[in-house]
């Protein structure tokens, strides 16, 4: 067994930058490493696809917080308690319940309904664009996903800007006591956001997907203050950061871009690689060992915390031929950047379908976009966070 890597090791800058060679040097030694986190745990990370994947459907492995040691659960029970009681943080049966209650709005006909709303506020958007230079992630990556996501759970327009605000100190480790109160702040407004919010469906019944959820006797309220959280968390943050890392890596990669433009019927197979290339979510939440077990022959205790990386599964070379290239032609691209089995991600169809529709109508109206500033000036927002998301993007257009 290698030496157990230090609790800074997602921390550093040099992680933050570039994970991928990071986690290239760890892999030579082998495909599970001891690593200090969170601090005095016993916990590992995988970092191979071969092992990576069948841990994120491990029934061994559960991502249930009270399966975990007693002094964490409580903390992140306090720290975080909106974010405790989703399908998330659930093993089945309560994550087979959770999950149904909530499928129905995320079906792919469904999700295929609001392709013309999706494909209208990205024309908005471009339209408002305005001079020759654009930061891309404030003007496009952020506003696109939440106004659709809001306005699948029936969200005002006027409360976005406080959900972004919320939902950043929530996905932000809170390493110092002012990310820490930050995060306290954000949990407790959001919590009270949705307590009034739920209150007035009940009194005046809707047909969006807040009226849906208030309504099933299935959902204690925390489990109903939780899901909603979480659906406006995950329904945004991610693809937020599938159009900004896919929109970098194809600034870089100008050959492939060139490509893009000239064969859109690529779309789809380019979203799937930008995924693998440079995944939204870095590594998985927390999963708990339910019993002593080995992963690629390391010993994995009962009660250890398992990290699954799914940034270092979609670069292993032994899964993905010249996995450090962009190629949007790749065939058979078997990522994980929306997990595996029953966790798989719930809103993988409107992902995709929102990545397609911003790429394309990016790239078919801004024939000249470029990359607004030195690579070296680029940062990353979140630094150690499960997130890989970019502090912002300028373009030039």
């Amino acid at each position: 067994m290698t030496d157990t890597l230090p609790f800074e090791f997602f921390f550093s800058p040099e992680f933050s930058a570039d994970p991928y060679a990071v986690y290239a040097g760890l892999r030579a030694k082998g495909p599970v490493h001891p690593i200090d986190f969170p601090p005095g745990a016993t916990s590992f990370v995988v970092v191979d696809y071969e092992y990576a994947r069948p841990a994120l459907n491990d029934p061994r492995l559960s991502k249930n917080l009270a399966n975990g040691p007693e002094w964490f659960r409580d903390a992140i029970s306090q720290q975080n308690p909106v974010l405790a009681d989703n399908m998330l943080m659930a093993d089945p049966p309560d994550h087979t319940r959770l999950r149904r209650l909530v499928q129905k709005a995320f079906t792919p006909r469904r999700i295929e309904e609001l392709r013309p709303r999706v494909q209208q506020i990205t024309d908005e958007l471009i339209d408002a664009f305005s001079g020759d230079r654009i930061e891309l992630i404030d003007a496009f990556a952020f506003p696109l996903p939440i106004i659709v996501i809001c306005e699948l759970l029936g969200i005002p327009d006027a409360d976005r800007a406080d959900f972004r605000r919320w939902s950043g100190a929530l996905v932000n480790p809170a390493v110092t006591e002012e990310l820490a109160a930050q995060r306290d702040e954000a949990g407790t407004a959001l919590r009270a956001y949705f307590t009034g919010l739920i209150a007035e469906r009940r009194a005046t019944p809707t047909d969006d997907l807040v009226g849906a959820l208030v309504t099933s006797t299935e959902l204690s309220e925390q489990e109903l203050l939780s899901t909603l959280a979480l659906l406006l968390i995950a329904g945004h943050e991610t693809t937020v950061n599938l159009i900004g890392n896919g929109m970098l890596a194809l600034l870089r990669n100008r050959d492939q871009l060139d490509l893009l433009r000239a064969e859109p019927e690529l779309l789809p197979n380019a979203v799937e690689e930008f995924l693998r290339y440079d995944a939204p979510v870095e590594r998985g939440t927390f999963r708990t060992a339910l019993e002593d077990l080995e992963i690629a022959g390391t010993h994995i205790p009962k009660g250890s915390f398992v990290h699954v990386s799914i940034g270092a599964a979609g670069r292993d070379p032994r899964a993905f031929e010249r996995a450090d290239t962009l190629d949007i032609e790749r065939s058979d691209n078997r990522h994980v950047a929306f997990g595996h089995g029953i966790h798989f991600c719930l809103g993988a169809p409107l992902a995709r379908m929102e990545g397609q529709i911003a790429f394309g109508s990016l790239l078919g109206r801004l024939p000249n976009i470029a990359l607004g500033c030195e690579e070296k000036e680029l940062s990353w927002r979140f630094s150690g966070s499960i997130l890989r998301s970019l502090s912002a993007l300028p373009v030039t257009i």
